[in-house]
C-alpha cells in the first residue's frame, strides 16, 4: 500500500512539472512576441515617417529605414514623449520633432469626413486608437506640444490583433484651413507603449474632392554644370502641377540616384574617363510621376588628380543591444568629398564584415559570453581612402553560450533571440530583435526584426 501511494504522488508530481513548463514556455513565447510586434505607421493621408521613407521629406536621419518605429510610453497625453517631442516619439529619432512652417512636406485634405490608413508591419494586441489635430492659432514654428493639440476622433479597439492595414473614418473639424498637424496614436494592450504617427496636411476645407491624379509637368532643360572625374553636378527647371510638386526624381540611366525637393543635385562615385546618361522627373504628393526630363549624357574626364581624401570618422558609435553570444552595434554616417561606399567592422583586429555605405549598424555575432570585446567601424570611399576608427566596447551578457550559432533555415514558431542567424530565400539574416516568429514575418518583410548579413 506504502508504494502504491509513493508511486501515485509521484506521477502527480510529474504531471504538475509538466503543466509548469508548458505554462512557463507560452509566457516566455507572449513575453518576446510582445516585445518585437509593435510597429505601424499612418500610410494615408501619408505621415511626416512615410514622406521621409520615400525621399519626400529629406534630411530626416535613420527614420528613412523604419517608419514603423516611433514607439515610446503610451496613455498619451497623460503619459507618452515629453512636449516638443511627440512628433519623433521621443529623442531617437530627434529629427522629426523639427518644426517650421516650412520644414516638411504637406499633404493635402479637406475637412469632414476623412479616412485615415495605418501600415501594420508587425502585428499587436490594440487598446485603442487617438487623433489629435493642432488648435486653431498654433504656432508652426514651434516644436509641438500637448497644450498645442485637442483630440478630434477615438476608435475603442478589442484587445485583439489588428489586420496588416487598419483603417478609420474620421471629421475633420471643418473650422480649420491651411497648415496644421494630426498626430495618431496606437496605443498597444499589454506593454504599456504607443506608436506615434503626425502627418503634415494643407486643410482647403469643404468635402473631400476626387483623389489627385494629375501628374506634374515634365521638368525642362536638365543640364549640367561642374564635371569632375568622380562627379556631376545637375540643375534643371522646376515643373508645375495642379496641387503642388513635392519633388524630384534623379536617375542614372535606369538607376534612381535620388528624390530631392530642389532643382539641383551632383551624382558622386562616378568611374573617371566614363559616360553618364541622366533624366529627372517630378513628383506630387499623391504620388503621381511626369514623364522623364530631356536625356543628359555626360562623359567625365580623365587624367585629374586622384582622390586622396579619406572619409570622416563614423560617429556616435555605441553598444545598442547584447546577449550572451552577440553585441549589436550603431553609428551615424560618415561623409566624404566623393561619396563613402562601405564601412568596415572588426572585432579587436579582426574584420569580421564589410558594409554598404548605406549601413549603420551590424551584429557582431557567436561571441563567447560575459566577456568585454573592442569593435572598430572605418569608412571607406570609391577610391580605396579609409577613415580614422571609431571603437566601442562592449560585454556580452552572462549566460549560456548559444550551442549552436550557425545559420539556420528560418521557420515559424520559433523563439528568436538578438544575433541569432537565419537563412531565407538563398540570404542570410540576423535577429535584431527578441521574438517568436509568426507566418507573415518573414526575415525579408520584417526588416524591424531581422536584418540582412
Amino acid at each position: 500500500m506504502t508504494l502504491r501511494l509513493t508511486e501515485s504522488r509521484s506521477l502527480v508530481l510529474k504531471v504538475l512539472a509538466a503543466f509548469a513548463l508548458m505554462a512557463l514556455a507560452i509566457v516566455c513565447t507572449k513575453v518576446f512576441a510582445g516585445s518585437a510586434s509593435a510597429h505601424g505607421y499612418i500610410d494615408s493621408p501619408a505621415s511626416r515617417a512615410k514622406l521621409c521613407s520615400t525621399g519626400v521629406n529629406t534630411n530626416c536621419g535613420n527614420i528613412v529605414y523604419e517608419p514603423q518605429s516611433l514607439e515610446a510610453k503610451g496613455n498619451f497625453p497623460a503619459g507618452g514623449p515629453a512636449d516638443g517631442q511627440i512628433a519623433g516619439a521621443g529623442d531617437a529619432f530627434p529629427q522629426l520633432n523639427a518644426q517650421t512652417s516650412t520644414r516638411w512636406s504637406k499633404v493635402n485634405i479637406n475637412s469632414g469626413t476623412n479616412t485615415f490608413t495605418w501600415k501594420i508591419t508587425a502585428r499587436h494586441a490594440t487598446a485603442e486608437w487617438k487623433y489629435y489635430i493642432t488648435k486653431k492659432g498654433w504656432d508652426p514654428n514651434k516644436a509641438i506640444a500637448r497644450a498645442d493639440l485637442e483630440q478630434f476622433c477615438y476608435v475603442k479597439d478589442t484587445g485583439a490583433q489588428p489586420p496588416a492595414t487598419v483603417t478609420h473614418t474620421c471629421n475633420v473639424p471643418s473650422d480649420r484651413t491651411g497648415y496644421y498637424v494630426i498626430l495618431g496614436v496606437w496605443e498597444v494592450a499589454d506593454t504599456g507603449n504607443a506608436f506615434y504617427s503626425v502627418v503634415d496636411v494643407n486643410i482647403g476645407g469643404g468635402t473631400n474632392p476626387p483623389a489627385d491624379t494629375t501628374a506634374p509637368t515634365v521638368p525642362t532643360n536638365l543640364a549640367s554644370s561642374t564635371i569632375t572625374p568622380n562627379s556631376v553636378a545637375l540643375s534643371w527647371t522646376s515643373s508645375s502641377d495642379n496641387v503642388a510638386v513635392t519633388g524630384y526624381k534623379v536617375f542614372r540611366g535606369s538607376t534612381l540616384l535620388a528624390t530631392v525637393s530642389g532643382t539641383s543635385y551632383t551624382a558622386t562615385g562616378l568611374t573617371a574617363g566614363t559616360s553618364y546618361t541622366f533624366t529627372v522627373q517630378a513628383i506630387d504628393a499623391a504620388g503621381n510621376t511626369s514623364a522623364a526630363s530631356n536625356a543628359l549624357t555626360v562623359s567625365t574626364p580623365t587624367g585629374s588628380t586622384p582622390d586622396t581624401t579619406a572619409p570622416t570618422v563614423p560617429g556616435g558609435i555605441h553598444v545598442h543591444a547584447t546577449t550572451s553570444n552577440s553585441i549589436s552595434i550603431m553609428w551615424t554616417a560618415s561623409t566624404d568629398n566623393v561619396g563613402v561606399t562601405a564601412y568596415r567592422v572588426y572585432n579587436g583586429s579582426t574584420l569580421v564584415a564589410t558594409l554598404s555605405g548605406s549601413v549603420t549598424d551590424y551584429t557582431i555575432a557567436g561571441l563567447s559570453t560575459d566577456t568585454s570585446y573592442t569593435f572598430t567601424v572605418r569608412a571607406v570611399d570609391a577610391a580605396g581612402n579609409v577613415s580614422a576608427a571609431a571603437t566601442v566596447t562592449g560585454k556580452t551578457a552572462v549566460g549560456t553560450t548559444n550551442p549552436n550559432p550557425g545559420a539556420q533555415a528560418w521557420a515559424p514558431g520559433i523563439a528568436y533571440k538578438v544575433g541569432d542567424l537565419v537563412t531565407y530565400g538563398g540570404k542570410t539574416y540576423s535577429c535584431r530583435q527578441p521574438h517568436t516568429s509568426l507566418a507573415g514575418w518573414e526575415p525579408a518583410t520584417t526588416p524591424a526584426l531581422w536584418l540582412l548579413q
